[in-house]
């Protein structure tokens, strides 16, 4: 989607904020004992509440055999992406990871924030493995600038894993969001810079960051949805909703109190 109004602008930013509150609620919950069903429960009541709809449920993306079930997709320790709650309502336990992932629709517009949380005291690789995913999402953010590429994005996301021992996960990656869950463009999570679609003013796109603590290559389960580690390492993704807007590009999707 591109912006082209200022009611489109303010849509795209109240839809942000919205789910960047319920993300943060979500968040919240994490703790040892917490089922993943449950999240997943919080989640859908949350943005129903709001008068919201979730974006996922129901959705049928490109290639899949049936129709997402679940509001949230909710990924613990070597789950990298896609997780589904409702399928395997796994329960949380000291010292795991759990990524969040979902979106909502508001007033017909579409955004989309994934976190990572720890859940309980973790150990230190999981931490670090988690902060450096974080800190590429904000290099990919910072690199979303109008006349930038989309291939300066997918540089900077893959460069922020430079010297942490951690593998960038390239099969998967962002996408343009908006006036549906999966816009073009891709964005990969590497590539090379000054390639790709200009990036330009009123874009709205979805970034995403995904990195294992092992190696790149995944696989996908027998669900269709889940993908998983191959070596069996753990796996972190973090996600921001963003406009792209001259001067400093606006993250409608920042959770309450977060910290850039």
């Amino acid at each position: 989607m591109i912006v082209h109004t200022p009611e489109e602008r303010a849509g795209i930013i109240e839809a942000g904020r919205r789910l960047g509150v319920v993300l943060h609620e979500v968040s919240k919950a994490v703790r040892p004992g917490v089922s993943v069903l449950e999240l997943d429960a919080l989640a859908e009541r949350l943005i129903l509440e709001g008068g919201d709809t979730p974006a996922f449920k129901g959705y049928t993306p490109e290639g899949a055999r049936r129709a997402y079930p679940a509001t949230t997709c909710i990924s613990v320790n070597d789950e990298v992406v896609h997780g589904v709650p409702t399928e395997n309502p796994v329960t949380l336990k000291e010292g795991d990871i759990v990524s969040l992932d979902f979106g909502l629709v508001h007033d017909g517009f579409f955004v989309d924030s994934a976190v990572t949380v720890p859940v309980g005291k973790v150990d230190k690789t999981s931490l670090a493995l988690i902060e450096a995913t974080r800190a590429s999402l904000e290099a990919a953010i910072a690199a979303a600038r109008p006349g930038a590429r989309v291939g300066d994005i997918s540089h900077a996301t893959e460069a922020a894993f430079k010297g942490t021992g951690f593998s960038v996960v390239k099969l998967l990656g962002g996408h343009g969001v908006g006036r549906a869950v999966h816009e073009e463009p891709f964005i990969a999570n590497a590539g090379h810079p000054g390639t790709g679609p200009e990036i330009v003013a009123g874009m709205v796109l979805a970034l995403e960051p995904i990195a294992n603590a092992g190696k790149a290559a995944v696989h996908i389960g027998s669900d269709g949805y889940t993908y998983r580690t191959k070596d069996g390492s753990r796996s972190a993704h973090f996600e921001h909703t963003i406009l792209v807007e001259e001067g400093e590009t606006l993250v409608v999707t920042r959770r309450p109190n977060e910290s850039m």
